[in-house]
């Protein structure tokens, strides 16, 4: 229904689903990965009752952000997604897209988030232009380093202390753990999405994490989702979290336990899914987070 609603859009205008598919609209799951973290902060920093403008300023911002992000990756990959069959088809690729009219929509998104952000404080102001930063050289890492998923996690990570200033205009320290919790995090789950594209990486000489860490990839995988819920423990702790909080990382721990047993044939199909999958372990401490506070 959701795809099909979409599509009716080429009824308002014939090239729409290829912008939809460029920003990855028809794909939500990197708008929900990147949303349950920074709900996480906004709910923490409201203490469970974060203000009305400040929630619907970072949902607005991780749409508008994620879209963004989905677009300059596009531009950056142009030249090598036509070597890989699950990118083969991408609009930029396929020439439906020009590299203008992408820049065009990057810049237009871009300035539509700075706008959200002028309507919070300055301090919030300044800290948007490091997540801008960060969003805009992740997709080149990918050809100079083999941790460009570290970098991807400090971008999806960044709306959290952002949440924190808008919210109480501090930052503190405690925050950091979330932060470090998130990036872990998204180390992990972005390293079972390059797994699907291993080998078409390594024929054209594309770096991850996923040709980084080689057979041990599973295991490390799972030794980040562990220090993700450690750090999460320890900000738990600090904020004064309770006992639904910890069933939500008992029931996230229980995600990544089977994201870890399904992959044991590194399938790139199964590594897929599993990276799905982790949007059910960030949806699980978002609940957590929510019902504690609200049943205190």
């Amino acid at each position: 229904m959701y795809l099909s609603l979409l599509k009716s859009l080429n009824r308002l205008h014939p090239r729409a689903w290829d912008f939809i598919q460029l920003t990855r609209v028809d794909k939500p799951i990197g708008i929900y990965l990147l949303l349950w973290p920074t709900l996480w902060a906004v709910w923490i920093a409201g203490k469970g009752s974060p203000s009305l403008s400040n929630v619907l300023i970072f949902i607005i911002g991780v749409f508008l952000m994620r879209a963004a992000g989905c677009v300059i990756n596009d531009f950056a990959d142009r030249k090598v997604d036509g070597h890989v069959k699950r990118t083969e088809q991408r609009p930029l690729v396929s020439g439906k897209i020009s590299s203008k009219e992408a820049l065009v929509l990057f810049a237009v998104l871009v300035g539509l988030s700075f706008l959200l952000v002028l309507l919070t404080n300055s301090t919030t102001v300044w800290l948007s232009f490091g997540g801008l930063a960060l969003a805009a050289c992740y997709p080149f890492m990918k050809r100079y380093t083999y941790y460009p998923q570290v970098v991807l996690g400090a971008a999806f990570s960044w709306g959290m202390p952002m949440a924190f200033t808008a919210q109480t205009g501090e930052l503190p320290a405690a925050a950091w753990l979330l932060y470090i919790a998130n990036l872990l995090w998204t180390v992990g789950y972005d390293t079972y999405y390059a797994m699907t594209d291993r080998e078409d990486d390594l024929k054209i000489g594309v770096k991850s994490t996923a040709v980084l860490f080689g057979d041990a990839d599973r295991v490390i995988i799972l030794t980040l989702q562990g220090l993700a819920l450690f750090c999460l423990m320890l900000a738990g702790s600090r904020f004064e979290l309770g006992l639904y909080f910890f069933l939500g990382l008992l029931v996230a721990a229980g995600c990544f336990a089977w994201e870890f047993w399904s992959t044991r044939n590194k399938e790139p199909q199964a590594c897929f899914k599993a990276f799905l999958h982790n949007h059910w372990a960030g949806l699980a401490i978002f609940v957590g987070i929510v019902v504690d506070y609200a049943l205190r």
